[in-house]
């Protein structure tokens, strides 16, 4: 993962990367939200979800404490950074206000 998350975040494309875990409630909440973030920006958004619990030294590298926290890159810079759950509006207002 840790070489093909470089890839993706140096995507031309905005990248929303949700770092989660199984045992969280508020990322099972989360989840529908972002698929309704994709299905309303379609192309102009990778949604990308990473399990802290599988993937520790990615969480680490980004310094995430809890979860859910999503980060937005473009071109390998984090533009955006937000711990808890956002409604899908706010979260489609971010990506544009980045885009």
């Amino acid at each position: 993962m840790k070489s093909s998350f470089s890839k993706i975040i140096n995507s031309e494309t905005p990248v929303l990367i949700d770092f989660y875990a199984d045992w969280c409630g508020p990322c099972k909440m989360l989840a529908p939200i972002l698929k309704q973030v994709k299905d309303e920006m379609g192309e102009a958004i990778k949604i990308v979800k990473i399990d802290v619990d599988k993937n520790g030294s990615i969480a680490s590298k980004y310094n995430v404490r809890g979860v859910p926290t999503m980060l937005l890159f473009k071109k390998g810079k984090q533009l955006w950074r937000q711990s808890g759950v956002l409604q899908k509006n706010d979260i489609v207002q971010v990506i544009k206000s980045h885009s």
